[in-house]
This record gives C-alpha cells, sequence and structure tokens, in this order.
C-alpha cells in the first residue's frame, strides 16, 4: 500500500498517577505446560505460568495427603519447575482443581485445603522458593459459583497457613459480563484477605462460532481492553491494593490448514499478524495500570482449530511472533510505561519506556493502531530530544531491520543530534526510538 504523508502534532498526556507501572521483565509473561522447553523460550521473558493438574498429585482419592514434590502419576515436580528456575524463571502455578469432578472429592472442604496448605508448604517463597504464585482453578467452566466459592475459600486459607508469602490468585473473572469460563467477582467478595491478584483472561475476538475471528488490540467493537478496564474499576472501588493480572490472551497462526467439525470455519491470524498483536497487546497491556499479562501460549502443533494454533513456536520452531516477543523483552526488559505521547484511534499510537537507571534516555515505541498492513508516513515532533538508534519488531532471527528515517528540520536525521521533527514511515510493526532528552 503507498505511504501517505501526515503531520502530527504530538500531546503529551499524563500517566495514571497512582500506579508505578512493572519493569517489563516484571510484566511479560509465557503460559507452559509439562512439556516447556525452558532454554527455547528463555529470550522472550522470564515469568511462567504452568497448568498444573491437581487430579497429577492427588489421583483417584483426594483424602489422601499429597507426596511433593512426587506427584501420584510419578511426575517429580521438583525436576520439572527446578529446570525452569534453573533458566532464571520466576513460576506461577494454575492449580487445576477441577480436574477432578466435583462428585470425586471425598470431602471439598477439607481436601482442597490440605491441598493448597502442602503445595504451600512444599513450594512457597519461605521453604524451596520454587513457586511464587498459585492459581485456585483455571477456568473451572462446570462449577457453580457457590461451589467455587467454597473450594476458593479452603484452598486459599491452605494455601496462607502453608506459606503466608506466596501470592494468592483468583481464577479467570470478570466484572462486568462473567460467561461460562470466568466467574463473577462476587465469588470473592468479603474474602479480600484470601487473595492478592484478579485474574482476567481476554481475547481479542470480533466473532465467535463458527470462525473464531480475532483482530487487532486497539480495535474500538471488542472487549478485549474493555474486560480489563472493568476489572480496574471493580478493584479501585471494592478490592484497593490488589493486583490485576492478565493470564491469558493470544492469537492463534497456522499455515492454513482446514478445520473439520465445529472448526470448519475457523478462520487464523496470519503469522504477521500474530506476532504484530502479541507485542501491541503487551505494550497495551502495560500501559492500562496492571502488573502482569501471560501470552497464550508456547508451542503448537498447527492445528486447525480454536487455540491450536497459539503458539510463539511449532513444534518447538520459532514462529515471526518468537522473535518479535524476544526483542520487545531484550528491548524493553529493564524499562517501564511512563507515558502515553500519543494515541489516536486509527492513526497513530505513540508510548514512552523509561529505564530507572537511565531516566534521559527514553524509548518510545510507534505503530499504526490498525489491521490492514499499511504504512503510514508520520512527521514527528521530538522536541529537540536527541536520537540514538532506531529499530523496528523483527519477524525472523538476526538484527531487526534498518528503518529509512527522514528529517525535516536542519540536521537531515544525524543520529545523536537534536531533532524536532522525524519523518518516519509508522506501520502496524511498531518502531522503538532510543531519544536522549536535551
Amino acid at each position: 500500500m503507498a505511504a501517505l504523508t501526515l503531520s502530527i502534532s504530538v500531546v503529551a498526556l499524563a500517566a495514571e498517577p497512582d500506579h508505578v507501572a512493572p519493569l517489563m521483565r516484571d510484566f511479560m509473561g509465557i503460559n507452559g505446560h509439562f512439556a516447556f522447553k525452558p532454554a527455547l523460550y528463555r529470550p522472550t521473558c522470564e515469568l511462567v505460568r504452568n497448568y498444573h493438574p491437581t487430579i497429577w498429585d492427588l489421583g483417584d482419592d483426594t483424602a489422601l495427603p499429597a507426596t511433593f514434590p512426587l506427584a501420584r502419576n510419578k511426575v517429580n515436580w521438583a525436576d520439572t519447575y527446578g529446570s525452569w528456575k534453573k533458566e532464571g524463571y520466576r513460576i506461577d502455578a494454575c492449580l487445576q482443581y477441577e480436574s477432578i469432578k466435583a462428585p470425586a472429592w471425598k470431602n471439598l472442604e477439607a481436601d482442597t485445603r490440605a491441598y493448597g496448605e502442602a503445595f504451600a508448604k512444599y513450594f512457597g517463597p519461605s521453604t524451596n522458593n520454587t513457586i511464587e504464585s498459585a492459581e485456585i482453578g483455571n477456568e473451572p467452566a462446570s462449577w457453580d459459583a457457590t461451589t467455587y466459592r467454597k473450594v476458593f475459600e479452603n484452598m486459599a486459607k491452605g494455601l496462607r497457613a502453608g506459606d503466608p508469602k506466596l501470592k494468592i490468585v483468583t481464577c479467570a473473572a470478570n466484572a462486568i459480563n462473567p460467561d461460562k469460563y470466568s466467574k463473577n467477582v462476587s465469588a470473592f467478595e468479603g474474602l479480600e484477605n484470601l487473595y492478592d491478584v484478579l485474574n482476567v483472561h481476554t481475547y481479542s475476538t470480533i466473532e465467535g462460532w463458527p470462525t473464531w475471528r480475532r483482530v487487532w488490540p486497539e480495535h474500538a467493537d471488542i472487549a478485549y481492553l474493555k474486560v480489563v478496564n472493568d476489572m480496574i474499576k471493580y478493584r479501585d472501588a471494592h478490592a484497593p491494593g490488589k493486583k490485576i493480572w492478565v493470564t491469558e490472551f493470544g492469537y492463534d497462526a497456522g499455515t492454513g490448514k482446514k478445520g473439520t467439525g465445529d472448526f470448519a470455519g475457523w478462520v487464523s491470524s496470519t503469522e504477521t499478524e500474530q506476532a504484530q498483536w502479541i507485542v501491541r497487546s503487551f505494550l497495551m497491556f502495560s500501559s492500562m495500570g496492571i502488573d502482569r499479562a501471560y501470552l497464550y501460549y508456547f508451542d503448537d502443533n498447527d492445528e486447525p482449530m480454536l487455540h491450536g494454533a497459539s503458539g510463539i513456536t511449532r513444534k518447538f520452531v520459532p514462529k515471526p511472533a518468537y522473535y518479535a516477543m524476544a526483542h520487545l523483552y531484550k528491548t524493553l526488559g529493564n524499562y517501564r510505561f511512563s507515558r502515553i505521547v500519543k494515541q489516536d484511534k486509527d492513526d497513530l499510537f505513540i508510548f514512552e519506556y523509561v529505564n530507572p537507571d537511565k531516566p534521559k534516555e527514553p524509548i518510545w515505541v510507534v505503530w499504526s493502531p490498525t489491521g490492514t498492513q499499511r504504512t503510514v508516513t508520520k512527521n514527528i515532533d521530538l522536541s529537540s530530544n536527541k536520537i540514538l538508534k532506531v529499530e523496528q519488531m523483527p519477524l525472523k532471527a538476526g538484527e531487526p531491520g534498518n528503518v529509512q528515517i527522514g528529517d525535516i528540520g536542519d540536521n537531515h536525521g544525524q543520529r545523536g543530534s537534536s531533532i524536532v521533527n522525524l519523518t518516519l514511515p509508522v506501520s502496524e510493526s511498531p518502531i522503538y526510538l532510543w531519544l536522549k532528552l536535551p
């Protein structure tokens, strides 16, 4: 598509006054499972969320004590989690109690409490320091709110007793319109002392069955970011001081295989879109006043179905999204979101990130918040800041591609000089500008 030339007046907007954004290395995470290869994914993040099936630990008799670190199916969690820790990961365990059907629990309240206490005592920060946080359920769709509350209250009490330093996270929750896969926040009312984090799952879906089609994260007609804002408003009004994590978001990107049955009409994103939308989702979430975001998923087998192609690797071979996420983590890992410099719907977004150790050398991230693969030439006011380096989000291994920049001031875009207006070809793949303040 031909580039358009537009002149932009950059307006600085105030950051949220009551939230100190975490460093991006403390913000970016990925969802893993038993087959996770820690060394492969370490360049992309240092936070990992594991789906931890409770049935592996308790087997057929929930009244028997857990035998950590050995699960009853012979998995040795000390080996599994130990290999992740060795690579420098910080681990969140999603305790999937729902892997055991409700009637199979011998004594639901007592058994879930005992399990929580045993888990925290063995894995918590005060003992083996393996797990930083534990979620009580993932998406307990078949559990009604009343029964879930019983599980939550008892398992949380067990986790607190086992190790008060272990962070406790709710299952997927929704403040306004819970669906089959999330619980209304009313399930936790009155139990605020038993959790530290409210948990949100969100996907940028514009159509449900039969396509399950996803779109770019800034799209105005989806609930993708709204459900996060709804949770923020709920937290501020009813649970001040609690953290909010998005523990699932992501995009399918397959190779064009045709689905069957219920997924005959399934629509995949392209690999380029997946890479762009993952990076831009992390950027959007980082600006919203929440504290973590975990991408779904680490790997896929190129299955033409919902969530079947969501990995940043395919059969453990990196996809473009892998390189884009790794570049984001490498570039902004020691930086935190500072402010929105520009946010024009369907036109131009510019976010500023600051390294606390180098406050006068911010990085601006610039992109087009659209989904048409457009490139538009923008004249960006840098307010006489020096430009040190320019990189664009990569889609393959190697160094990021060069960005052709121009200048309409007096210095013709020379790096290291003071620039008033920078001419930049802005696309849907974010561009990173290393700046130096006067």
